[in-house]
């Protein structure tokens, strides 16, 4: 009973955010806010989680205001129009407390694996980019025999080591994936010389993680871009995408922790690949991160965040 109370709290509590503009009751006329589940069904295909969380970003030096992310997201993805059967649940938002980074992220991986295991695709709103580990345990423990790839669009590999006194960070996550984790790929799309020391580079390097620099992601470049993109998909067994919102360019993506002014463009170009990537039928996850509402202009950050969440629930596959 106490559980029950607290599912129906939750529900109550999350359908505030989502809300908007109202253009009818018919089909042909509904927006997400209005065709929002907050439980899984039969009919559920997707369900959303916030991660309400920025102690990493906080421990890795960042600017904090991260932990406001899932509910800017929400928001902004309140008045998409459903084209199609919004076959998606809300189950809201996991929240970082006392500084208990560790337990927030064990807390997400538990939660994923229920999901998984349901055969349900897991989108997880951020929140710093900690997110990743813990979503990506979420996974591992669900499928534990098969090879997991990461595709991550974003300015830095996020492969620091951890500082013992420091603990782990929003940049430690594909550290931690390959000394806790095997049997796994990694395929970064963005990396910025400018933004990951020699250091980072060699461990890259070192762990055959593969990876496009931001300077080469550009049409001219399209055939190579996605023959490494199609090679990397086809020797893994499932697909999880995450998305550092520092990996675009500054006059896209304002709201961020780390700020890139010469990050990628948000163009056609981005647009085509990205829906190659979300719709292959290996896709079992994607999240957003480091989206931070406080230094966002205009909402732009969360704006584009949400297209690209629009962009995964309505995928062809």
């Amino acid at each position: 009973m106490e559980k029950g109370r607290e599912n129906l709290s939750l529900m109550k509590e999350i359908s505030k955010i989502w809300t908007g503009r109202i253009d009818g009751d018919g089909e042909e006329h509904l927006r997400w806010h209005q065709a929002m589940q907050y439980e899984i069904n039969p009919e559920t295909k997707m369900v959303i989680l916030g991660f309400a969380c920025d102690e990493g970003v906080k421990r890795n030096k960042g600017r904090t205001g991260a932990k406001g992310g899932p509910e800017a997201l929400r928001k902004a993805c309140s008045n998409f129009p459903v084209h199609k059967k919004l076959n998606l649940a809300d189950l809201g938002d996991i929240i970082c407390e006392n500084q208990d980074l560790e337990k927030t992220q064990g807390e997400l991986a538990n939660r994923v694996a229920e999901i998984q295991n349901q055969n349900l695709k897991s989108i997880v709103l951020g929140g710093g980019h900690e997110v990743m580990y813990g979503h990506f345990s979420g996974l591992r423990k669900a499928f534990p025999g098969k090879k997991i790839g990461i595709i991550n669009f974003d300015a830095h590999f996020d492969n620091r080591p951890i500082i013992p006194e420091t603990g782990p960070t929003s940049g430690t996550g594909f550290w931690q994936i390959e000394k806790n984790y095997t049997n796994h790929a990694y395929l970064a799309i963005g990396i910025q010389e400018n933004a990951n020391t020699r250091a980072l580079f060699d461990f890259a390097h070192q762990t055959g993680t593969q990876y496009l620099l931001g300077r080469d992601f550009h049409f001219k470049n399209e055939e190579k871009i996605l023959a490494v993109i199609h090679q990397f998909i086809a020797e893994i067994d499932l697909l999880y995408v995450t998305v550092c919102m520092d990996v675009f360019s500054a006059a896209f993506a304002p709201g961020v922790s780390a700020t890139a002014y010469n990050g990628l463009i948000p163009d056609a170009f981005f647009q085509d690949i990205f829906r190659k990537i979300i719709s292959d039928k290996k896709l079992k996850a994607f999240d957003i991160a480091e989206l931070n509402p406080v230094l966002d202009i205009d909402h732009r950050t969360a704006k584009l965040g949400a297209s690209l969440v629009y962009e995964v629930v309505n995928a062809k596959k």
